[in-house]
């Protein structure tokens, strides 16, 4: 794994701290409180990567966390399984129960998808109070058998120390899953989805990624209560205790620290308020609020701060080697020029009586530069959603380097070398320039989730060839010095050039340029031909959308105009700017195009 030198250190103290705290305290209660503190976090850590990182809501973990409890009880209790494995199953039950929650839940999101898993934790609540013979109801399930070394079972202190170590790997662990190619991958998914798909991310593979990892350490967690009480009832799984475990990671803050600060102070706190169960509730309800409202980033973003105001240094950012050499396709995907790349026939679409793709027929050859021009409203968007599979056509053939693209999802468009940028800017803004390149080359990186989740060698080294790869082509761009900058805080026409390189970075056979130019000044758009120009000569293939027609005329080798969804015409430049249908249609109005009909990609 890979260790900063602060980082090493704070484990080391970390390590220090569980291994000494069992023995300088001696009292039950204090042991027990400390127990549960990396309990709290072990439900958490993993929690945080689905509401945290992912960005979906969940407050059904509690019946996650019963799943984990009850089948250490039954395995131990009444199977007779050895402990430890039965541990290790109710994890791995509890990560199966998260891909059978995820796979209904992920087609819904906002507010439904919350109320779909308080479904799973009422039904799970249900269950095990109702179905006697097998889970006990309320009686529960006693004789629970604990993990024992030696053939002693584990006392007190060493409890403490199990748990310790628990937290210690599920911190290392998430925390190199976080900072390579899978914690990107979760962010451009919170961000923005459909850009997150046009760079070959599976948005719905990492949703259910995000919902097993967190039920494997929700598992996990009421596993160790079971077997540390030798019992479970219940009464231990309940509503309040999934908006206990959402609580800790709002309160806490998403970063890789934030669950422990939460797990810390909000567990500490439930033991001072166990005597006024009504106060607790209360103290938790404006926690939350003020966990939302005035600590957006939580109590790890507030002291993070803090700590880079009384300590400058740790605000400074590490030096980024310079890039060796010039950013170029790789020799395999390069391809000879006026070769047939994109054919579509017949292509349409409707939305109701509107009709922005009526039968269109198309032919784009390698190594030209196409643009798609023609007045507001003419469906040149919806057409290239249509192309880069943000939106099925409702009929019509499109093949792309010879393989049918209708219905496939933007993802796997993405992955055979086709992508794109957008009229409206779709960058995924709370992360750095340079991660937002990195996210792009994503497809191309091999790294498996075991390899990048124990942070093998092999994903360090691809992690550091993707930092090197992602530098030459802000250098290309000339966005170099923007690297460390966070995406959302750069001017507009510096945004859009940044969304362009995140699409080369997925070296893209065909470029979808979807109005380029748009709220760029007169110097910003001229140097934006040039920049085609250069992408061009590199070996990728262009299809522009722009309004521009100074850009068109400058660029262009082959212009397609369309008209309410036809195609009037096709040609060079000067052909096309002498049509009477082309004139007869406005070409050429400068005001800004208006979005076509943009519907989210859905995945099955």
């Amino acid at each position: 794994m890979q260790f900063g030198k602060g980082h090493a250190i704070g484990v080391a103290l970390a390590a220090a701290a569980i291994a000494l705290a069992p023995v300088l305290i001696t009292n039950g209660f204090y042991l027990k409180v400390l127990f549960l503190i990396g309990v709290n976090y072990l439900a958490a850590a993993g929690l945080n990567v689905l509401v945290g990182h992912t960005g979906q809501k969940s407050l059904g973990h509690a019946g996650l966390f019963a799943v984990g409890a009850y089948t250490a009880a039954l395995l131990t209790a009444r199977l007779g399984w050895n402990p430890w494995l039965a541990f290790v199953a109710a994890g791995a039950m509890a990560g199966l129960f998260g891909v059978l929650i995820a796979l209904p839940a992920l087609r819904v999101r906002g507010p439904a998808l919350a109320m779909v898993t308080i479904g799973f934790g009422i039904v799970v609540e249900k269950v095990v109070s109702e179905w006697q013979n097998v889970f006990g109801g309320q009686a529960g399930i006693y004789g629970v058998v604990p993990p024992s070394i030696a053939g002693s079972a584990l006392n007190d202190s060493q409890w403490v120390w199990f748990v310790g170590v628990l937290a210690i790997v599920a911190h290392l662990t998430i925390r190199a899953l976080l900072h390579g190619k899978y914690g990107r991958a979760f962010m451009a998914v919170n961000t923005a989805e459909v850009a997150a798909e046009s760079v070959g991310v599976s948005v719905y593979k990492f949703k259910v990624l995000a919902f097993v990892v967190s039920a494997v350490t929700c598992g996990l967690a009421g596993a160790l209560i079971a077997q540390q009480n030798q019992y479970i009832n219940s009464d231990f799984i309940n509503f309040s205790l999934s908006i206990f475990f959402l609580l800790i990671v709002l309160f806490g803050g998403s970063s890789v620290y934030g669950p422990l600060v939460g797990a810390v102070v909000l567990t500490l706190l439930d033991a001072f308020l166990a005597r006024w169960p009504t106060a607790q509730h209360f103290t938790y309800g404006a926690l939350l609020l003020f966990a939302l409202y005035a600590m957006p980033d939580g109590l790890s973003g507030a002291l993070g701060r803090l700590a880079k105001k009384l300590v400058p240094a740790l605000a400074r950012k590490p030096v980024l080697p310079a890039p060796t050499a010039g950013w170029k396709l790789r020799a395999a995907e390069r391809t000879a020029a006026d070769k047939p790349l994109l054919q579509t026939r017949a292509v349409y679409k409707a939305y109701g009586g509107v009709v922005p793709t009526n039968n269109i027929d198309m032919d784009i050859k390698t190594g030209h530069i196409h643009s798609l021009i023609g007045p507001n409203g003419a469906g040149k968007t919806t057409l290239l959603n249509i192309l880069s599979g943000v939106n099925p056509p409702d009929r019509g053939s499109i093949e792309f380097a010879g393989q049918s693209i209708v219905h496939m999802v933007p993802n796997r468009i993405c992955a055979i070398g086709l992508g794109r940028t957008f009229q409206n800017l779709k960058l995924f803004t709370d992360m750095s320039v340079l991660d937002n390149v990195k996210v792009g080359l994503h497809r191309h990186m091999r790294a498996g989730f075991w390899s990048c989740l124990l942070g093998l060698p092999a994903a360090q080294r691809e992690e550091l060839a993707a930092r090197d790869e992602a530098l030459q082509i802000l250098d290309f761009l000339g966005l170099l010095d923007k690297a460390d900058e966070v995406a959302g805080s750069l001017p507009y026409g510096l945004q859009r050039r940044l969304e362009l390189a995140r699409a080369l970075a997925t070296h893209p056979r065909l470029l979808l340029l979807d109005e380029p130019a748009a709220g760029l000044n007169p110097q910003e758009t001229q140097d934006l031909v040039g920049v085609i120009a250069r992408v061009r000569d590199l070996g990728i293939t262009v299809l522009l959308i722009e309004h521009h027609m100074d850009l068109v005329m400058a660029i262009s080798d082959h212009v397609i105009v369309l008209d309410y969804g036809e195609k009037i015409a096709e040609g060079k430049p000067l052909e096309v700017q002498n049509n009477p249908r082309v004139i007869a249609a406005y070409l050429g109005t400068d005001e800004p195009d208006e979005d076509d009909l943009e519907l989210e990609a859905r995945h099955g």
